[in-house]
């Protein structure tokens, strides 16, 4: 599926229509320092029924966040420096336990993600907004 998004309000739009996709407990977010990941987030945990405040996860690594479906985490690992240190906060048992894991960055990790089910969202800044592609 591929959006291009020119305002906040379409984010809304793009949230329903993945929430509706997801098929996996794993949403890997790829794009550029200001693309939208984390916007994108708190209209997705939204639309999935959360009330909790969505933040960005950059200095925390990970957020924890509650929906009618269960526990939905939600990751940033653009500060991770090795495979290593993304072992260290325990991902694997976050993924394990998660009704969804949100990962923002996941590059650090891409070896690790194989042979997991996944879905994957670009968010491209464009001239006329973002385009969204998502698998």
């Amino acid at each position: 599926m591929e959006w291009t998004v020119n305002n906040l309000e379409e984010w809304q739009q793009v949230a329903e229509k993945v929430s509706q996709l997801l098929e996996h407990n794993i949403l890997l977010l790829k794009g550029n320092l200001g693309a939208g990941k984390t916007t994108f987030t708190k209209f997705l945990l939204k639309t999935l029924g959360s009330t909790d405040e969505v933040s960005s996860p950059t200095y925390a690594i990970v957020n924890e966040y509650t929906a009618p479906q269960g526990s939905i985490f939600h990751f940033d690992l653009y500060r991770m420096k090795s495979v290593d240190e993304v072992y260290d906060i325990g991902m694997d048992e976050y993924l394990d336990r998660a009704w969804l894991c949100i990962v923002e960055w996941p590059e650090i990790y891409a070896s690790e993600f194989n042979g997991l089910p996944y879905h994957e969202m670009l968010i491209e800044n464009s001239d006329t907004g973002r385009k969204v592609i998502f698998k």
